[in-house]
């Protein structure tokens, strides 16, 4: 994955492969190849992550995420599910090139404003923000929630 940086992530390795000018690399949630984007790098490495260290069974994570707003179709990029299938982390990524600011943390948030997921994460593959929603605040953590057999 040459040309692409090294992100403040465990490193992960992915089954990839050359279709025409593009690669692409296998996504085992969605059982399918997409193409490697700078955005789909990270959340790669944030879906690895939610996984092998904060104890997210794979299952209960959903990529493109739909979410309707103002009679809009929009996609959350990565929500975690609780048992009842109800949001429980919505994660927005952005490439490793794209700041998460203000503009990042209002999207996210107005993707909760739907969902009422208790945690909103922000990453750029390079620098990552997690908020728990507290009492219709957002609290920032300063480390990824843990999630485990519950």
């Amino acid at each position: 994955m040459s040309g692409l940086p090294k992100l403040n992530f465990p490193a992960i390795r992915l089954r990839a492969r050359c279709r025409g000018d593009a690669v692409e690399v296998w996504d085992s949630l969605r059982e399918t190849y997409l193409v490697l984007t700078p955005e789909e790098w990270v959340r790669q490495h944030l879906v690895a992550y939610l996984v092998t260290h904060c104890g997210v069974p794979p299952k209960r994570i959903v990529e493109e995420y739909a979410v309707a707003l103002n009679g809009q179709a929009q996609r959350a990029d990565v929500v975690v599910v609780d048992d009842a299938a109800e949001p429980l982390l919505v994660a927005e990524c952005k490439a490793p090139g794209i700041p998460v600011g203000r503009q990042t943390l209002a999207q996210a948030v107005r993707y909760n404003s739907v969902l009422k997921a208790r945690y909103v994460v922000l990453t750029n593959g390079l620098k990552h923000y997690c908020c728990e929603l507290r009492d219709g605040e957002y609290v920032q953590l300063g480390a990824f929630p843990r999630f485990g057999a519950r």
